[in-house]
């Protein structure tokens, strides 16, 4: 584990805010040189505290209204690899995630749809039809509110 300095935890913070911005912005808001920051990322970078940066983008405007969380609970364990589950869902390009979980489900999908006949349309002609699918329990997102979680 790699040690951090409150430099360090105040420039995940900002990149946690805002990915895009330069190593040379960022310095100047934290009284750092651009080589100072870029190395400070660059180290929390290799000891893999930062694992990568990824563009977020707007499923609504992209005309995906719906997002479901989906519990699935496979019907026959050991009669299906775990692998050959993942591989086939996550083949699915309307899963956005696929999380192998500890639980009353195995799995735990987010599904985006364009709207609830899209996602009926989903479940019952792909997910529902992955070798191994059995039983599944579906939440419907009202809304969502992300949180950058503790930077220790």
């Amino acid at each position: 584990m790699i040690e951090l300095d409150e430099t360090d935890r105040t420039i995940l913070r900002a990149l946690v805010r805002d990915a895009t911005q330069s190593a040379g912005a960022l310095g100047r808001k934290l009284g750092l040189s651009q080589p100072a920051t870029w190395r400070r990322i660059r180290r929390l970078e290799s000891a893999g505290v930062i694992k990568g940066r990824r563009l977020r983008l707007n499923a609504e405007a992209l005309g995906f209204g719906v997002t479901v969380f989906l519990g699935v609970k496979l019907a026959r364990k050991g009669q299906v690899s775990l692998e050959d589950f993942e591989r086939a869902v996550s083949a699915i390009p309307e899963v956005q995630t696929v999380e192998h979980v500890l639980g009353l489900y195995d799995y735990r999908l987010r599904v985006v749809a364009r709207d609830l006949s899209d996602f009926e349309r989903v479940l019952r002609r792909r997910i529902m039809t992955l070798p191994g699918a059995g039983e599944v329990e579906a939440n419907v997102l009202l809304s969502e509110e992300r949180l950058p979680g503790p930077i220790g």
